[in-house]
């Protein structure tokens, strides 16, 4: 199953990679596009990926998860492309003996998907594209302190502007790619 892929997302394959006859609960998660950001219309949400990377990272992910939480399995798929409101993005399913396990393994799935996963987002939306969470780390490499987490690009944070909106190269800090950590939008980013 690839886990980081263009095509729509469905519970169903979720659920049978994790089910089993020892499961007693089994937690889905999907994450959907909502219709505003940060205070900021959505019309579309583009997303790229490193695709090996992403998939060696979901594997590292769903492997620590599984060593974590006794009897739990858990499996996940990200989608990449260009997706409308309403479109899932991701989709999680954890199963163990029991729902708290259940639960748990879900809610630190997802988590760390949107900590680690080197996936990027783009919003658009009626001011234009715009990346979301590199200009964080941009912020706070070139002006010394800590950015907030999530502005957007076009904003003028701290009392400075950024001018234009093509990323510089720079790492993300602890918010990571989709506005979360890993590494800055892909060379196409702006394009």
């Amino acid at each position: 199953m690839s886990r980081i892929r263009a095509e729509p997302l469905g519970l169903d394959e979720l659920i049978a990679a994790v089910s089993h006859p020892g499961a007693g609960g089994i937690a889905t998660f999907l994450g959907a596009v909502r219709d505003v950001n940060e205070g900021r219309s959505v019309t579309l949400l583009e997303y790229e990926a490193y695709g090996t990377m992403a998939e060696a990272e979901l594997e590292r992910i769903l492997s620590e998860i599984a060593a974590e939480i006794p009897g739990v399995r858990v499996a996940a798929t990200h989608r990449v492309g260009a997706l409308r409101v309403g479109d899932v993005a991701v989709a999680c399913a954890a199963s163990a003996p029991h729902r708290g396990e259940a639960f748990r393994g879900c809610r630190l799935l997802i988590d760390r998907i949107k900590e680690r996963l080197p996936i990027w987002k783009r919003e658009h939306g009626p001011d234009g594209p715009y990346w979301v969470g590199w200009e964080d780390a941009r912020c706070a490499g070139e002006h010394g302190h800590e950015a907030p987490r999530g502005h957007a690009h076009g904003e003028e944070p701290h009392g400075h502007a950024h001018g234009d909106e093509e990323p510089h190269g720079h790492a993300h800090g602890d918010e990571g790619p989709h506005g979360h950590g890993g590494a800055a939008p892909p060379a196409s980013a702006g394009a």
